[in-house]
C-alpha cells in the first residue's frame, strides 16, 4: 500500500521556558505538523536592552527543532511600566535603537525570524490610542524591512480585534508589513475576570470577521488554547493557571464529570476545596474540533498553539483533520 502522507505543516506554537525540555520534547514528537516553533526566550525591559530568560538562545534546542525541519522564530515580549513602552514606539530614535537591539537577538543564533509580542502599548486614555497604534504600526514596518533583508521572518503577536478590544492595533499595517500575524484567540474570560470559557464559535466569528476583513487569510495564525483556568466561585482572587493534563487530572480526582458547555463547546467543571465552590475551564481537542469550523469558513488554515507541553495529546490529530 501507499505510504501514508504527513500531516501539513499549519502549526506554530510557543515554547516555554520554564518547562522547556517537556516542550521541546512534544515538539519533536509533532515535528511534521509544525512549521515554526517560537521559544518564548526573550524579555525587552527598554529601548536598547533586550534580555534573555532562562535557557534563552539553547543551541541544542534550535539544533534539534532545524533537524526536524521546524523553523525557529523566537518571541520577544516584553512587561514595561505603563507608558513605558509607548514612549518607545511613538519616538523615531528610540524606536531605531530599539530595532537594533532586536537585530542584535536575531543575529545572536541561527534564528529563523522573530516574533513581536508586546501587550502593554496602549496608553491610558483615548486620545493616545491612535499615536501608540500608529507607533507601533512604524516599528513593525521598520523592523520587517530590516529582517527581509536579512532574510528572516517577521512574526507579529496581537490580541484579537472586537467590538469591545484591540483598537490599538492596526491589523491592515501590520498585515502588509509582516509574514505572519498570530491572533491571540483565547482568555475570553481570563484570571483576573469573571469565570467563563477561554473562547468560543461565536467570539471567533467575530474575531475572524474583522480579521479577514483586514488581513490575508493566508497570513494570519489563530491562536488556540491548550489550557485553562480555575476560579474561586464568588472570588476576586486571581484564577489559578491549569494545563489540560493538570485540569484533566483534577476533574478526575474530584470525581467530575466530563461535559462541555453547548454555547462555547469548552469543558469544564466544578469542585469544592476547604468548604469553598470552584469551577474550571480549560479547553482540549474535543472542544477545539467544535471552533475549528469557524477558521475553515474565513479560509484561515494556520493556528498556533499556547503552548506545547500543556495541550491535550489528541488534538494534534485533530488539527492534522483540518
Amino acid at each position: 500500500s501507499a505510504p501514508i502522507a504527513p500531516p501539513p505543516r499549519t502549526v506554530s506554537a510557543w515554547l516555554p521556558y520554564w518547562d522547556q525540555e517537556a516542550a521541546y520534547e512534544d515538539a519533536l514528537r509533532h515535528a511534521a505538523q509544525l512549521h515554526t516553533v517560537s521559544p518564548f526566550w526573550y524579555r525587552t525591559k527598554s529601548a536598547g536592552n533586550v534580555v534573555g530568560f532562562t535557557g534563552a538562545g539553547d543551541r541544542r534546542v534550535i539544533d534539534g527543532l532545524h533537524k526536524a525541519g521546524v523553523k525557529v522564530v523566537p518571541t520577544v515580549m516584553e512587561k514595561m511600566e505603563p507608558g513605558a513602552l509607548a514612549s518607545v514606539v511613538t519616538d523615531k530614535n528610540r524606536r531605531a535603537r530599539h530595532i537594533d537591539a532586536l537585530l542584535r537577538v536575531v543575529r545572536s543564533r541561527s534564528y529563523d525570524g522573530l516574533d513581536l509580542d508586546y501587550e502593554t502599548i496602549a496608553a491610558t486614555g483615548d486620545a493616545d490610542y491612535k499615536k501608540v497604534g500608529s507607533g507601533h504600526a512604524t516599528l513593525v514596518t521598520d523592523l520587517c524591512a530590516r529582517l527581509h533583508a536579512l532574510r528572516k521572518q517577521c512574526v507579529v503577536t496581537v490580541s484579537p480585534k472586537t467590538r469591545t478590544s484591540g483598537r490599538v492595533w492596526d491589523y491592515r499595517r501590520l498585515g502588509a508589513a509582516a509574514d505572519r500575524l498570530r491572533v491571540m484567540a483565547y482568555d475570553q474570560h481570563w484570571a483576573e475576570g469573571s469565570p467563563g470559557p477561554l473562547s468560543a464559535p461565536a467570539w471567533y466569528e467575530e474575531i475572524l470577521r474583522r480579521a479577514t476583513a483586514e488581513v490575508p487569510a493566508r497570513k494570519l495564525e489563530m491562536g488556540l488554547p491548550g489550557y485553562g483556568w480555575d476560579w474561586g466561585v464568588g472570588s476576586r482572587d486571581r484564577a489559578r493557571h491549569v494545563t489540560w493534563k493538570e485540569a484533566e487530572a483534577l476533574r478526575r480526582k474530584v470525581g467530575a464529570p466530563y461535559r462541555l458547555d453547548p454555547a462555547s463547546s469548552t469543558p469544564h467543571f466544578t469542585y469544592d476545596e476547604g468548604g469553598k465552590r470552584r469551577t474550571v475551564w480549560y479547553q482540549d481537542a474535543r472542544g477545539t474540533a467544535a471552533h475549528l469550523p469557524v477558521l475553515r469558513k474565513y479560509g484561515v488554515r494556520h493556528t498556533v498553539l499556547w503552548a506545547l507541553g500543556f495541550e491535550d495529546p489528541a488534538l494534534w490529530r485533530t488539527l492534522a483533520k483540518g
